[in-house]
């Protein structure tokens, strides 16, 4: 069996290394992963080439909104974030779900967010694409209903303004992240900040502190300027890796049908970061 992570560019993900090191735990010889850059004009295109011997496809940036139109079915967590990471490939037909969410609960979760006899407290979101719409659903199963979400362009967050009436969230959308003062300004004192922008993007931003836990999904290179700037600060930072390892256990479980050994994915996640800095 075949599966792939797809995306553009895509050359940096280190899903292969997750899902090779689960196909071997599981004993899944004949199965293999793959990489291909693919853009939002040749998804489906990629997709209608496919035959029965693959399982599934991995999808990252930018291609989480654009997945759920090559699908014939689509999980609700999927239709309500109005983005899926996953393409599961079963009987002839195409599945796409998010488990975006679920690797951004458990990454938060280990550092102590949700935990019982805690106060929710704010959180801050960066960002207005699929991720960041995964990023909403993910505080809202956390108990977190007080977010800001910092934009560039308001007028641009059309979509993540719908995903969030569909998830049952309420933020406040700010054009804040248009200017690194405002944007730093905003998260002072929030209990949670969660970045899905991309590389260097967030540079200019600080205002984490002691009482943070920061949640940057940036994984290559680490740690970024804005997760170091928070750490120097006394925030708890949490490294992109985390919520890449949950949410492809998650994959992994959906593709094949078999519990995923977690275990040997993060020893094989933390050679591979090891080696590769």
């Amino acid at each position: 069996m075949r599966a792939a992570v797809l995306g553009f560019p895509v050359a940096h993900s280190l899903s292969p290394v997750l899902h090779t090191a689960a196909y071997a735990a599981l004993g899944l010889d004949d199965w293999r992963y793959e990489l291909h850059e693919c853009d939002e004009a040749g998804l489906a295109g990629f997709v209608a080439g496919l035959d029965g011997e693959w399982a599934g496809l991995s999808l990252t940036m930018p291609l989480k909104r654009v997945a759920l139109d090559v699908a014939a079915e689509v999980s609700p967590l999927a239709t309500a974030t109005g983005a899926a990471n996953t393409l599961v490939l079963r009987d002839g037909l195409r599945f796409a779900d998010n488990t975006d969410v679920a690797g951004i609960v458990a990454a938060l979760q280990g550092a102590g967010v949700g935990r019982a006899g805690t106060e929710a407290g704010r959180a801050v979101v960066l960002g207005a694409g699929g991720t960041a719409q995964a990023a909403l659903a993910a505080l809202r199963e956390l108990g977190i209903s007080e977010v800001d979400v910092l934009v560039r362009s308001v007028k641009r967050a059309g979509e993540l303004r719908a995903a969030a009436d569909r998830i049952g969230s309420a933020p406040a959308v700010s054009d804040a992240l248009a200017d690194p003062a405002r944007a730093t300004a905003a998260i002072v004192g929030a209990a949670v900040v969660i970045s899905t922008l991309p590389s260097g993007a967030a540079d200019a931003i600080a205002g984490a502190g002691p009482d943070t836990v920061l949640l940057d999904v940036v994984y290559a290179p680490w740690p970024t300027r804005f997760a170091s700037t928070a750490a120097a600060a006394g925030a708890q930072v949490v490294s992109g890796l985390e919520m890449l390892l949950h949410q492809a256990v998650a994959q992994v479980e959906l593709m094949t049908r078999h519990t995923a050994p977690v275990a040997d994915m993060r020893a094989a996640l933390d050679e591979a970061v090891a080696v590769h800095p």
